[in-house]
């Protein structure tokens, strides 16, 4: 996609986030919940700006201004032992699906960890049955490390998720 844009989330993109995640091809994917709230958006979106956060929260935007993908890292832990683990979550609207959104994010989250943020490993669960996420994933070096049976509900029946995850491809060593 030719005319898209990434940069970070702020709280007024809240409103793209509610347009995003009403849509249940887009929700129904994740771990989120219909009828999302402008304003717990706007809270979370803020929440994640504020001095010692560590998370990382990318917007795709399309040249007209419309928010059509995003993604993000957060720590895995509070744990000091978890600190080089970060879990990734993306998402994308449906009509943009397929059209190099999703690996756009990726992309620079992944640089991100690698080059800036001391990140050694990038966790995420992954429907089962999202054949299509779960191949972008793999594009970009996770692996499958479990299957989590009967992990959420979603439509009203309980399925199962993968845990994949990514290691840095050439940990940082010491340079003098």
């Amino acid at each position: 996609m030719s005319d898209l844009t990434i940069r970070r989330a702020t709280p007024a993109d809240a409103p793209g986030f509610v347009a995003m995640m009403s849509d249940e091809a887009v929700f129904g994917g994740l771990l989120q919940l219909p009828y999302p709230s402008e304003a717990a958006w706007r809270q979370r979106l803020d929440e994640q700006q504020a001095a010692g956060k560590t998370d990382l929260h990318l917007v795709a935007v399309r040249g007209d201004g419309a928010l059509i993908g995003s993604a993000g890292l957060h720590p895995a832990s509070a744990s000091l032992r978890r600190r080089h683990a970060m879990s990734l979550g993306i998402s994308v609207v449906a009509a943009a699906q397929g059209q190099g959104v999703g690996s756009a994010l990726i992309e620079a989250l992944l640089d991100y960890a690698d080059r800036w943020a001391q990140v050694l490993r990038v966790e995420l669960t992954v429907y089962a049955d999202n054949e299509r996420a779960i191949r972008l994933y793999e594009r970009f070096g996770f692996q499958t490390e479990g299957r989590m049976r009967a992990y959420s509900m979603r439509g009203g029946r309980y399925v199962d998720v993968l845990a994949m995850a990514r290691l840095h491809p050439a940990p940082p060593a010491l340079v003098g």
